[in-house]
């Protein structure tokens, strides 16, 4: 059993979905139940997939969960790119929540194959 709140990366991830529950409120209300409700489901699922993973039994199982919160963080950056696309928030701002995913999906990458080994 790991401690995920001691993991860089969980505590990167919590950040993470702070910061785009607040630019969600940027966004036109007309997306709230589209592209806003996926962007904070896939935001919340990054932290909490981490979280539960660690709970498990064995690292087998923590590593599938980090796959899946692996995941979430590209769905994440999917939505955010379709935002900058749709220019529904500044680049700016879109562009700094990219370089967080990024760095996140690194982490979770990397602590995937060291958990495996």
């Amino acid at each position: 059993m790991h401690n995920f709140e001691n993991l860089l990366f969980w505590q990167k991830s919590i950040q993470l979905a702070k910061q785009v529950y607040l630019v969600c409120q940027d966004i036109p209300n007309d997306e709230k139940f589209g592209l806003i409700s996926q962007m904070k489901r896939a935001a919340i699922s990054i932290s909490s997939n981490i979280a539960e993973g660690s709970g498990r039994n064995s690292n087998k199982e923590f590593n599938h969960f980090l796959g899946i919160s692996l995941g979430s963080a590209f769905e994440l950056q999917t939505q955010l790119i379709l935002t900058k696309e749709l220019n529904l928030l500044s680049s700016e701002k879109i562009e700094s929540l990219l370089k967080e995913i990024s760095e996140i999906q690194k982490m979770i990458y990397s602590f995937k194959n060291k958990l495996i080994m």
